[in-house]
Parts: structure tokens; C-alpha cells; sequence
């Protein structure tokens, strides 16, 4: 039965019906013969409103726009959820800005199914939609036909799901102007416990193709920018820290400063790779766990290394435990194993070492007068603060009632808009770690500039000493020539020698190397060679004159000890001759046997043994410093005794120049003695 308009539209204003201007007495009748029509087109309505709950409107889209509207949603798995045509009227319909919890106050589904209808218009070419941060299984339909696939949810092979995925919408689906899209997602119990589990208003995108790919590339670089910005300033520092290493080999810090710029730039290439690409959670855990580790335990052994403290034993086996713990939290985590508290319980230990314990050191060794800790200290109280903040925030996003506001307001407090770029309060934070770690590199630099001057000046200082106590001319000694070469392997070195003529015709040789190199060996040089010269006004006994040098190095030394030669030369070419662990002379290209002793500056009361050695007419007396023997060339082989006595015959600076073309390593000293001249030349 069809009514007719005016019939209709007379009921459903309340009037009553009229027929030729008079009451129609059947009205009653008539009414009730179109109720039940009536009562299909009120359910009509009815559903026709429910519908409208679920459909969302893309046919006017200006610009990429979220598909933010009510969505029906069912619990349970079945492949006939996915078409077009099936009748999903009695789903729950759930708003996807608030939390899912909500709507699932007890139970937890594996798997749910979602659907919605978008208008779309006929003439909109090259649709497409884009998903991101969904879940780590999911698979979305359009009208039917799989479009978006992440892992895979039955059986369950979870991957990541940080990358931002587009999938074109063929022109022939948009031309019925309807789309059905489904989304069957699985969800673990680690995703439950999340403070926004299941679809969000921000996972599902749609628009033109162009436009989306441009608003990625944009969302992309300004998402990016802080990190990015984070990874140059440790780059910088990290090639600064290197810098100073070079000539601070002893400063373990700056290792541990470039080791943690490495995290910082490992840590980005994965992050922009995983934005990329969602990749098999099975090892993707595993990096996590990697980087989670570098990023945290690099900085409290710098802390430490700049601080000048060492983890002692249990110390270590706590920071150990501690880190374990902390790997197995962040694998868990992301295979969502663990219920969130058991996550904090595991992930505590390490977190209040980093941004408790360290803090605290920081503060005592300031209050100590350390500058460099006052400078450390902003950055690491600043990232304990801002790690605080997130616990806090993470432990209220467990309740269901303040899940959804905590992690909006979680949200709000540690992300910003600086003109077109996003960025963390965690950013900042890092930012502020490597400029306070430049600043204290860059006064380290100028200090050691300083230090390098001030060294340069002693050393010049030192060298002018050394210069006036060796002798750069000799003294004429009737029947020998004596010559010389000193050439030391830095400014100044630790070699020495004194040469003077006896009063009954002879000379007096003593001939010494201090063990090390710079200003603390020649410092030590300028005692001895006082002493030789003090004693050699006493005496001409080569032994006596060693024991009494033994007797006032003592306890200069600093644990050293100085090799020395001392011999006592007649006019008619006899001799005597003492060693203190020097190399032994040659005499006309053989090596002399002479009693072995001790060095000066290692034992009191030392003895030392003489022997006695022959000059004939035109003989060579050689002697050399270690630093000849010892001269190395690139391929590491040592100029050694066997080439040494080879040379021996050779001119003092024919010698010195075959060992510094050999390779110099060490200070190098020859002295050459011939019997038969009256001449003295000196290099």
C-alpha cells in the first residue's frame, strides 16, 4: 500500500486528513492501515543515521586528511568481514580518539576487525591512502582486496610498524563513489597495555597521491630535523674528541665521547631506516636492544672517565645486571612479552644508575671544585627530569581512565613546533649534552694551547741549558782527536757526555744516557754532568767516578735510571774503563768486552768493576748512545749491533747520519777517539 505525499507528509505533522474539504470519517482506519509502512520508513531513517556514524566523507578532500571518523568494530577473526557487501549494522561503533580500553573494559581480543565506508567522488583520480603506527600485524581491505599488509596475523609474525606505508587507490574502485575499507589487526598484550592500543584517529590517511607523497616528504624531514640537528653536534664533538685523543692519549673520555657520537648517528640511520621500511621484529628487537645499550651505558662511562672514577668490582657486576636486565625489558617490549609494570620493574635498575646515581656523583664532585662537573651537570639533570616525566607519564597510561589524557598530555608536554620543524623535550635535552660536552673541549683546547706554550718556552729554556752544559768545543789534547755528534729525537734529550784533558797528558771520557725523553730527562742530564764535572776535579778512576754519580742519583730518578760509560785515556794510549750498563766501545771496528753493572739510580752502595784497554798509534775508539742500536726503519727491523760494529769505523757524523737514515727513535750520541792527531773536530 502506497500513500499518497499529502497523506504522509499531513501525519507526520499531526494534522488531520481532509477529503473534498470535509472530515474523512475512515481517517482512523486509513492511519492504521499505514503504520506499519510508517514504522519501516522511521527504522529507515533510524538506520540510515546509524550508517551515517560509520561513513566518512572524502569527496571534497582539499588535502591529506586522517580518517578520524566512528568506525564499527568486531571482535573475533573471519574472512567474510572484509567484503564490500557485508552487513556490519549491529557492530560497536567506537571512536578511534578515544581509548580503546573503553569499549573493551575487561575482555582483550587477539584480533579485531574494523570497517567504514568513505564517499568518495568520481571524478578524484589517483586516491590514495597511507597507514603508519598501526600495529605490528594488520592487514587492511578495500572493498574486498587486500591493499596494506604488515606482518601477519594468523599465525602471528609480528614486525615493526614505524614506516609510513602508501598504497594507490585503483580508478576503478572510486568510480561507484563507495569504498569499504576493512582492517583486521592483530593485538598482543603488550599493545593492551599501550596508552593508545588498536587503531588511532592519526593511523589511516587518504588523499591524492601527489599530495601525500609531498605531505610524507615534508612530515618526514620536519620530524627528523631535531635528531638530525642531534647527530651533527655529536659528529662535531665526536671529531673534536678525536682531536684532543691524539695528543691526550691518556684521557679515556674522549674515546667514550666519540663512541657515544657513533651511537647517536647508528641510532638515526636506523630510526630514518624503520621509517622507511617495517622490517621482521625478530631482529629489529635485537638492534634496539644494541643501540638501547649504547646510547645508555656510553654516557655514565664517560661521566665516569671524565670524573676520573673506576667501577670497582661489584660496582661492575651491578652495571651488569643492570644492563641485562634493561636488554631483556626493551626485546620484551617489543614483542609486548611483558605486562608494562614488569617492563618498569626490569628497565629501573639501569635507568636509576643513569639518571640518579650519576647525577648525584656529578654534584658531589662539583661541590668539590670540579668545573668540568658543574658543566656536565645541566644536561644530565635536565635528561634525569625529562626520563622521570616519561615513567610517570607511562605508569598513569596503565589506567584506563587517565590512559587516553595522560598520553595526550605526555604528547603535549615533550613535543614542540619550532616554526615548521617537530621536536622533543628530548632533543633539547641532547642538544644542551653536546654543546656542554664542545664547551668543555673547547676549553680543554685552549688550555692545552696554553700548556703547549708554557712547554715550548722551559723547553727552550732547557735546550739553552743543555747547550751550555755540553760541550761545543773541545779542548786541545795532545796526541788524540776527539769528535763529536749529539742528536736528540725531541727539543731536548737525554743523552750527555764530557770530555776533558788529564794533567799528566791523557783525557777523561764520560759518556751517559738518561732513560726517557724531553724536559724531565734533561733536567736530570743537567745534574749528572754537574756531578762529572765536580767530580772529575777529584779524581780520574772511571769506577770511583760512576759510584759516586750512583751515590747522588739516588732518589732523583722518579723510579728511573741513567746508562754511563767512563774512561780515562793516558798519552801513551793505555787505559781504564768502567761501565754502568752502557753499550759497549769499539775498538778498531771490535767490540770490547767490558764488566757488566747495574745503571746508575737503581741500587745504593753499587760496585763498579774497571778494565783496561790498549790505544795504538792511529786507533779507533767508538762510542755510541742505545740511540744507534736502536734506530728502527719502517718495516720495523732494528739497526742492531751487527751494523753497529760496521759503522764503527766510520766518522762520528757518517754514523749519526746512516742511524737517523736508518730511522732515529731515540737520542743519538757518537763519540769517536783516534790516537795519533792533535786535531778536534766537532759537530
Amino acid at each position: 500500500m502506497i500513500l499518497p505525499h499529502d497523506t504522509v507528509g499531513a501525519f507526520l505533522r499531526g494534522s488531520t486528513v481532509r477529503v473534498n474539504g470535509y472530515r474523512d470519517p475512515r481517517r482512523w482506519l486509513r492511519l492504521a492501515e499505514s503504520t506499519p509502512v510508517l514504522l519501516v520508513c522511521l527504522c529507515a531513517a533510524i538506520g540510515s543515521a546509524s550508517s551515517h556514524a560509520q561513513t566518512f566523507d572524502a569527496r571534497n578532500l582539499q588535502k591529506p586528511t586522517n580518517i578520524d571518523t566512528k568506525w564499527r568494530v568486531k571482535a573475533g577473526d573471519d574472512p567474510a568481514w572484509s567484503r564490500p557487501e557485508f552487513d556490519d549494522s549491529a557492530w560497536m561503533l567506537v571512536d578511534p580518539k578515544r581509548n580503546l580500553l573503553e569499549y573493551f573494559p575487561t575482555e582483550r581480543p587477539e584480533v579485531l576487525w574494523y570497517r567504514i565506508r568513505v564517499q568518495v567522488a568520481a571524478y578524484q583520480p589517483a586516491l590514495t591512502l597511507e597507514e603508519d603506527h598501526l600495529s605490528h600485524a594488520f592487514e587492511v581491505f578495500l572493498n574486498g582486496v587486500p591493499l596494506i599488509t604488515n606482518g601477519r596475523v594468523s599465525p602471528y609474525k609480528p614486525y615493526t610498524y614505524f614506516a609510513y606505508r602508501i598504497a594507490p587507490i585503483a580508478a576503478s574502485e572510486v568510480e561507484n563513489g563507495s569504498l569499504v575499507i576493512a582492517l583486521r589487526a592483530h593485538l598482543s598484550r603488550g599493545e593492551w597495555s599501550a596508552a593508545v592500543p588498536g587503531l588511532n584517529d592519526n593511523n589511516l590517511l587518504i588523499g591524492r597521491k601527489a599530495a601525500l607523497h609531498d605531505n610524507l616528504w615534508l612530515r618526514a624531514i620536519t620530524t627528523f630535523a631535531g635528531s638530525a640537528l642531534t647527530m651533527m653536534l655529536a659528529l662535531i664533538v665526536g671529531v673534536m674528541a678525536l682531536a684532543l685523543f691524539s695528543v691526550q692519549r691518556e684521557r679515556d673520555e674522549y674515546l667514550w665521547i666519540l663512541f657515544i657520537a657513533l651511537g647517536y648517528v647508528f641510532a638515526f640511520a636506523w630510526r630514518v631506516l624503520v621509517t622507511i621500511r617495517n622490517l621482521p621484529l625478530s631482529w629489529a628487537a635485537c638492534v634496539d636492544g644494541i643501540l638501547m645499550l649504547w646510547i645508555l651505558l656510553g654516557p655514565i662511562f664517560m661521566y665516569l672517565a671524565f670524573l676520573r672514577l673506576k667501577i670497582g668490582r661489584w660496582a661492575g657486576v651491578v652495571l651488569g645486571v643492570a644492563a641485562a636486565l634493561a636488554l631483556l625489558e626493551v626485546v620484551a617490549g617489543d614483542y609486548d612479552w611483558m605486562l608494562p609494570s614488569t617492563r618498569l620493574a626490569l628497565s629501573m635498575p639501569l635507568t636509576l644508575i643513569a639518571y640518579l646515581a650519576i647525577p648525584v656523583v656529578l654534584v658531589i664532585r662539583r661541590r668539590r671544585g670540579n668545573r668540568e662537573a658543574g658543566i656536565l651537570l645541566i644536561p644530565a639533570l635536565l635528561q634525569a627530569i625529562v626520563a622521570d616525566f616519561h615513567v610517570v607519564m607511562g605508569a598513569l597510561a596503565w589506567i584506563p581512565s587517565f590512559s587516553t589524557r595522560a598520553y595526550w598530555f605526555e604528547q603535549r608536554i615533550t613535543n614542540y613546533q619550532l616554526g615548521p620543524f617537530r621536536t622533543q623535550l628530548s632533543d633539547f635535552t641532547n642538544w644542551l649534552l653536546w654543546i656542554s660536552l664542545g664547551l668543555i673541549l673547547v676549553l680543554r683546547t685552549i688550555w692545552i694551547s696554553r700548556e703547549e706554550a708554557r712547554l715550548a718556552s722551559e723547553l727552550e729554556a732547557a735546550r739553552q741549558v743543555q747547550n751550555v752544559i755540553l760541550p761545543e768545543e773541545m779542548e786541545t789534547i795532545p796526541g788524540y782527536s776527539v769528535e763529536t755528534v749529539y742528536r736528540p729525537a725531541k727539543q731536548v734529550g737525554g743523552d750527555f757526555y764530557q770530555v776533558w784533558p788529564t794533567p799528566e797528558g791523557g783525557l777523561l771520557l764520560v759518556v751517559g744516557d738518561v732513560a726517557g725523553k724531553g724536559l724531565p730527562a734533561a733536567m736530570l742530564v743537567a745534574v749528572l754532568v754537574g756531578s762529572i764535572r765536580t767530580l772529575a776535579q777529584m779524581t780520574s778512576d772511571p769506577a770511583a767516578i760512576l759510584a759516586e754519580m750512583n751515590a747522588r742519583l739516588l732518589g732523583r730518578t722518579n723510579g728511573g735510571f741513567s746508562t754511563c760509560l767512563a774512561v780515562h785515556l793516558h798519552a801513551d794510549g793505555s787505559g781504564t774503563l768502567a761501565c754502568a750498563g752502557h753499550p759497549a766501545p769499539y775498538v778498531n771496528g771490535l767490540e770490547l768486552e767490558v764488566p757488566g753493572a747495574l745503571p746508575l739510580g737503581i741500587a745504593p752502595c753499587q760496585h763498579y768493576e774497571s778494565c783496561k784497554l790498549q790505544l795504538e798509534h792511529g786507533g779507533h775508539l767508538t762510542f755510541y748512545s742505545d740511540g744507534v742500536i736502536e734506530a728502527q726503519n719502517i718495516r720495523g727491523e732494528l739497526l742492531g749491533f751487527e751494523r753497529a760494529r760496521e759503522l764503527s769505523m766510520l766518522s762520528a757524523k757518517e754514523i749519526a747520519d746512516a742511524a737517523s737514515a736508518f730511522g732515529q727513535e731515540d737520542d743519538i750520541t757518537v763519540v769517536v777517539i783516534k790516537r795519533g792527531a792533535a786535531l778536534a773536530r766537532v759537530e
